[in-house]
């Protein structure tokens, strides 16, 4: 079977499944009764369709002789639809169905006279692009290294997966200096020229926080750009065209420095255009769990995991880049048809790999064609600029439907794809997505309509979903992306441990950047409701658990609806419900908000839709929530009734206890995806002096976790020479709330430093993160300036306070906040933002609870750093009376 199964799965329902398959519907005629006859179907069922990956495809397709491939069950499925009485169903038996190209579904593929054609599988049925890699054996001279050949017809491929556990394609520090040209790079040596096959080879560009020496690469802190080598010649590396235009070329307004027309990040790759990390190459095989294919040669390798016998597991590598393609058009579309039981698995997306690379916008929207850069997207604001504005390339589904009427998707497996899970594009009306599981993959889990100003997608449901552990290569991508849509709801759902952004609705609002109404769209009438999210934007920032942004609709009546939501636990800079630009027309109400950064809901943006100066309409009511804004109304952002939270516990239980998944359904949340294994290495390490002979490291978290949950961290310091210097560990607890590790014992003149950091399960211990820049120990003595802006917003028993950053840390850099109470309590402040909230010069809150109503209180606010506590800021106020 190609991979393990998301299980456990109804052993009951696939026995009674194999009892009609062996004995026929009851109350139709027999398998055997259809075959002796004419093979005419008699009653409702005898249209129905038998499959089995052992089936033969010239068999008529019945219980008893079924047929083998889905593209053969298609065609007898689209002879009989037109004569059944009712729902016709394709019945799929447990087991793998291998396909080089999609299950292609058209018109003539619907359900007739109001029934449905389903596709029904047993819960253990995948449907496979994957090929099976065997014959492995050791490669001589490179211990723990294996190879095998290429399965006939494997090309290419980006994904590789041992026993269901997604394999690292072999990556590592880029060995030479770089400075960027017109073309690409010169390097400080030759080293790239005389690999096997550098024009493999792919440059991944990833933000980081500089404040902590981390480089911030890419293009903006929310993408990851990947871009291949073209061509590697004695120290000259060539790019590939045209990524490596669209990622630098990108046009900047004459009169706004570094404002590009896009609006979207900088105009060029950050960092003087400096790769954060390698990819994709044979010299990079250095660490268990990574593989290359050798294309020129039709060879696979792969250094397997402790505990893998790679000679026994089930190695699959993704072939096709389509499982299921849905092509209806706007005057034939494709409807009434259903996919229930069913793992959409071993799927690749290859794009990346070609000459336009992924040059990303956000949410995997990316610049393309050879002149993107000076035009795709940019309507009415450079000449020849095509429209609508910010209609860039979207990231393509596996599994994709476009101009589809009801389809479902039920009780599905979206799991082990390089792409994005489920496309419900263009044009997609009154559809349902519910019960299904999405983990492990590449992209963006769910993608719902377009931004290019085709027809909408509208009446789409996606409830009682379960998104988790993913994105798994392109880690600017979220949860589910909805564009321009009406009517469409997301409820009931659970997203966790999710890289970037958990729900991405809207598109368009960026031109309110340069004082520009957002981008004119159909969206109107569209609910988030009754969603669970937390452990999110886990790697990158600037997102939120609910991000939106453009023009929701017309009015707040028909305006985007937030409501009902529980949200918590964000580690990157965002919000946890982000009303970003040109966000006009929604309502946030009755959700419970908490464990964000720097606020639970915002923002305030002017409306530039006429000259009166007021912000974009927004009601923000009766949430529960830790950022203690006092009701008003702001130039049209109202904020009123909401409630300050001192613990989980304040909330409303009614609406915690209706967040998430509905109890039919919450068996979803036991189902895996391949073997457990060791949890994906943590990213994004960087480090921080504390004091002369030890440093601080931070880094993001895993939110893969290998199916066993993280139970701690240690990070690694080395020295020049790559020899291990020391060693700290921390639990995954501690390191939650404290947001970094203290690695002491280390001589300074033994120095610069790396760090890199592991993280281990009861199943193991990850392989190493990309490893930090080097820093030195240095003896920290100049106290930290105060923070500024400090305030006290007040309920009757709680109050929240709010600072911004100091701007001058002194010679460290600040690990945490001490508050001091005026009724005696001193409460250390510690966590992801107090670390990096100074270099995005954004504020910060904590509540504090347990007060006394209409008493003054007193709080002082100081930081924290390597080199002591230093001087306060100071806010007084009152509580409310109770």
């Amino acid at each position: 079977m190609g991979g393990k199964m998301l299980a456990p799965r109804r052993a009951a329902l696939v026995a009674a499944l194999s009892a009609v398959l062996a004995l026929g519907v009851p109350g139709s005629v027999t398998a055997a009764g259809a075959d002796a006859g004419n093979g005419h179907p008699a009653d409702t069922h005898a249209s129905d369709v038998y499959v089995t990956p052992t089936g033969d495809d010239h068999a008529q397709g019945t219980a008893r002789h079924p047929v083998r491939t889905l593209q053969r069950a298609r065609d007898l499925a689209r002879t009989r639809a037109a004569r059944a009485k009712g729902d016709l169903t394709v019945h799929l038996a447990s087991g793998t169905y291998r396909t080089d190209k999609p299950l292609v579904l058209d018109a003539r593929d619907s359900g007739r006279n109001g029934h449905t054609i389903v596709w029904q599988g047993t819960g253990s049925t995948v449907i496979s692009g994957g090929k099976q890699v065997q014959g492995w054996q050791p490669v001589h001279g490179r211990p723990g290294l294996y190879s095998a050949p290429a399965p006939r017809g494997l090309t290419d491929t980006r994904q590789l997966y041992v026993d269901g556990v997604r394999a690292q394609r072999a990556r590592g520090e880029v060995p030479v200096g770089l400075t960027p040209t017109a073309t690409g790079y010169t390097t400080t040596a030759d080293t790239l020229a005389h690999w096997r096959h550098p024009s493999d080879a792919e440059f991944v560009y990833s933000s980081g926080e500089e404040l902590w020496n981390v480089e911030r690469n890419g293009l903006g802190q929310w993408t990851e750009p990947r871009c291949r080598i073209a061509a590697a010649k004695d120290t000259t590396l060539t790019m590939v065209q045209p990524c490596w235009d669209n990622s630098n070329k990108r046009v900047e307004f004459p009169d706004i420095p570094g404002r590009t027309v896009s609006m979207v990040g900088p105009g060029h790759l950050t960092n003087n255009g400096k790769a954060s990390y390698i990819e994709n190459a044979y010299e990079l095989l250095d660490q268990p769990g990574e593989w290359y294919l050798d294309r020129s040669a039709h060879t696979v390798y792969y250094m397997p995991r402790k505990g893998e016998n790679i000679r026994h597991a089930d190695v699959e590598a993704a072939a096709a880049e389509k499982l299921v393609d849905g092509r209806g058009t706007a005057a034939a579309p494709v409807h009434d048809v259903a996919f229930r039981g069913l793992q959409f698995s071993y799927a690749t997306w290859l794009t990346p790999s070609s000459s336009e690379g992924f040059s990303e916008i956000q949410a995997g929207y990316t610049v393309t064609g050879p002149t993107g850069w000076a035009t795709q997207g940019l309507c009415g604001f450079v000449e020849g600029g095509t429209c609508p504005f910010a209609s860039w390339t979207p990231m393509p589904g596996n599994v994709s439907f476009a101009y589809g009427t009801h389809i479902e998707f039920s009780d599905d497996a979206f799991t082990h794809l390089g792409a994005a899970g489920l496309e419900l594009g263009t044009g997609t009306t009154d559809s349902q997505v519910k019960g299904s599981t999405f983990t492990d993959i590449s992209g963006n889990g769910l993608e719902i309509g377009g931004v290019d100003g085709r027809t909408p997608a509208s009446g789409v449901e996606v409830t009682d979903n379960h998104l988790y552990a993913l994105p798994r290569e392109f880690h600017g991508s979220v949860g589910i992306l909805n564009g321009y849509t009406q009517h469409n709801t997301l409820a009931h759902n659970q997203l966790d441990h999710l890289g970037y952004s958990a729900i991405s609705m809207g598109w368009g609002g960026w031109p309110d950047k340069v004082g520009s109404p957002a981008t004119p769209n159909s969206s109107h009438d569209n609910a988030v409701r009754d969603n669970l999210i937390f452990d999110y934007m886990q790697m990158f920032d600037d997102g939120g658990g609910i991000y939106t942004q453009g023009l929701t609709g017309t009015s707040q009546a028909d305006g985007e609806k937030v409501t009902g939501n529980v949200i918590h636990d964000q580690w990157g800079l965002g919000k946890s419900v982000y009303t970003d630009n040109g966000c006009t027309y929604e309502t946030v109400e009755g959700n419970v908000l908490y464990g964000a950064s720097y606020a639970n809901v915002a923002s305030s943006h002017t409306d530039y839709r006429d000259q009166l100066g007021n912000h974009d309409p927004t009601l923000i009511k009766d949430n529960w929530w830790e950022e203690g804004t006092a009701d008003g109304d702001n130039k049209g952002l109202v904020t009123t009734g909401n409630h300050i939270m001192t613990a989980p516990s304040d909330a409303p239980a009614a609406i915690v206890g209706n967040a998430g998944i509905e109890p039919a359904y919450r068996g979803i949340l036991s189902r895996t995806a391949g073997a457990v294994s060791a949890p994906e290495a943590p990213s994004r390490v960087g480090t921080s002096t504390a004091g002369a002979d030890a440093l601080y490291a931070i880094f993001n978290p895993s939110f893969v976790d290998g199916g066993s949950p993280v139970l701690g961290y240690t990070a690694h310091a080395l020295r020049p020479d790559g020899t291990e210097a020391a060693t700290a560990t921390l639990s995954a607890a501690d390191y939650k709330r404290q947001a970094y590790i203290r690695i002491s014992g280390l001589r300074a003149d033994a120095g610069p430093f790396t760090v890199t950091v592991t993280a281990a399960n009861a199943h193991g211990i990850s392989a190493p993160s990309l490893a930090s820049a080097p820093l030195r120990p240095t003896a920290a003595t100049v106290l930290p300036a105060a923070p500024t802006g400090p305030k006290l917003r007040t309920e009757a028993k709680a109050a929240t306070v709010a600072w911004t950053p100091p701007t001058d840390m002194g010679d460290a850099k600040v690990i945490g906040y001490r508050l001091t109470v005026s009724d005696g309590r001193t409460i250390e402040v510690t966590g992801r933002d107090a670390l990096v909230g100074q270099p995005s010069g954004k504020g910060m809150f904590r509540v504090i609870g347990g007060l006394t109503p209409g008493t003054s209180y007193t709080v002082t606010v100081a930081a924290v750093t390597a080199a002591g506590v230093g001087p306060a800021a100071t806010v007084k106020a009152t509580t409310k009376a109770g």
